[in-house]
């Protein structure tokens, strides 16, 4: 009985700490949304925010992830200032970059997908497989984007990619890499099971 109840005190301690550390990520996403520069062709600022998304995701799993996005929105909706400029509320969320909001909660669930083969692609610890859960998380962020950015702009597919995507890519390519190497040297890595 002594063992069952330890590992259910073990069970709560880990929840306890993933809770924690998704309401870090959520926090991190903030910080790392204020660090932006605003374009003049495009009202999608460059900033640093998909860098929550990735490490709570790799860390933490899909679940917790997504948690920490979804209490990253929800406090930006209630109108916190917790995205890019300083800025929060219901209006940012369906402005045109309200797609890219959103696609941070999907971009932690892929970034947190378990799949032995992503992990095992490379001997340096799973290195590429994060690459790989990364670019796909940046793809459907991307994609809900461009599809909200081009509803709510009325725009074409092609000032879209001009306005949302191109100009967004070697940021995004620097924040990938640096994520894969910062993951591996925290000590939370292990959370996400």
């Amino acid at each position: 009985m002594n063992n069952i109840e330890s590992n259910t005190s073990k069970d709560k301690s880990l929840k306890t700490k993933k809770l924690i550390l998704a309401g870090i990520f959520a926090a991190l996403t903030a910080v790392c949304s204020w660090i932006n520069i605003n374009l003049f062709f495009t009202p999608v600022p460059i900033n640093l925010a998909l860098i929550g998304p990735y490490m709570a995701g790799l860390l933490l799993g899909s679940r917790y992830g997504l948690m920490s996005q979804v209490i990253y929105i929800l406090l930006g909706a209630i109108g916190l200032p917790v995205f890019a400029g300083f800025t929060g509320g219901l209006e940012k969320l369906v402005g045109p970059t309200g797609g890219f909001i959103a696609g941070y909660a999907v971009c932690a669930v892929i970034c947190g997908l378990q799949s032995k083969k992503l992990s095992s692609v490379s001997k340096a610890g799973g290195i590429l497989g994060n690459v790989l859960l990364m670019l796909c998380g940046l793809a459907c962020c991307y994609g809900l984007g461009l599809i909200w950015y081009m509803i709510v702009t009325k725009s074409s597919l092609w000032a879209g990619f001009l306005a949302c995507i191109f100009p967004f890519l070697p940021g995004d390519a620097v924040k990938i890499a640096a994520v894969a190497l910062l993951v591996r040297k925290l000590p939370v890595r292990d959370l996400r099971n």
